[in-house]
């Protein structure tokens, strides 16, 4: 689920330090990069959901052939989600993943683990706990509309909102590694803790935008 990268839409919370120029070249590289790092996942077919309605044409342009493309409907978040699973099983697809698209690219053995889980009857649901609270992934194989309905959005205990809404219903599912967004400011330190690892290694024009942008020194890149 992707943002056109347009000044003043897009990581806003990073305004200021940052200007609202720079964050949407910010945002636009750390897309870049993860929907590259994400045509190694081979498990599943890759679409992007994108946003605003007209943002089809700057985000095919970022994204290319490796992906196909569904417009997000819906007056929020949860609509938003809710309306994509229910495009995607009409497609035909049996299991959904869905993702933002503010993170540094994600280990694609979480997403191989979201897959695996769904596929086997014991789990309804996955979720990908992110450090703010929030989550950065959730999954499912078939429609549980009760977790996006009337759902306070951008806190932090929307996580254990949804899991105590799961525990209500006496839905099974399964909780992912955690990881993180880039949100603020703070988050950028929490690069450094990604080492040698393959998502560091797939975060070359993030990288290359925060050093412009002198916050990440270039002995890091």
């Amino acid at each position: 689920m992707a943002k056109a990268p347009l000044p003043g839409t897009v990581k806003t919370r990073l305004v200021p330090p940052l200007t609202v120029e720079q964050e949407a070249e910010l945002y636009r590289a750390l897309l870049l990069d993860q929907l590259e790092h994400l045509t190694k996942l081979e498990i599943a077919e890759r679409y992007l959901a994108y946003a605003p309605a007209d943002g089809e044409h700057d985000l095919r342009a970022l994204g290319g052939a490796g992906y196909r493309y569904l417009p997000q409907r819906g007056d929020d978040l949860g609509a938003r989600m809710e309306n994509l699973c229910a495009d995607l099983w009409q497609l035909g697809h049996r299991n959904v993943v869905l993702v933002g698209s503010d993170l540094p690219a994600l280990p694609l053995e979480i997403l191989n683990d979201a897959f695996t889980r769904l596929s086997r009857k014991e789990t309804q649901v996955v979720l990908g706990p992110s450090e703010d609270g929030g989550y950065y992934l959730i999954g499912m194989n078939q429609p549980t509309p009760e977790i996006f309905d009337n759902m306070t959005w951008s806190h932090e205990r929307v996580l254990a909102d949804t899991t105590a809404r799961l525990d209500g219903l006496g839905v099974p599912y399964r909780v992912l590694p955690s990881w993180f967004d880039l949100d603020v400011a703070e988050d950028f330190q929490r690069l450094r803790m990604l080492g040698k690892s393959e998502s560091r290694a797939a975060l070359g024009r993030t990288l290359a935008c925060l050093e412009k942008l002198g916050l990440w020194p270039a002995s890091n890149v």
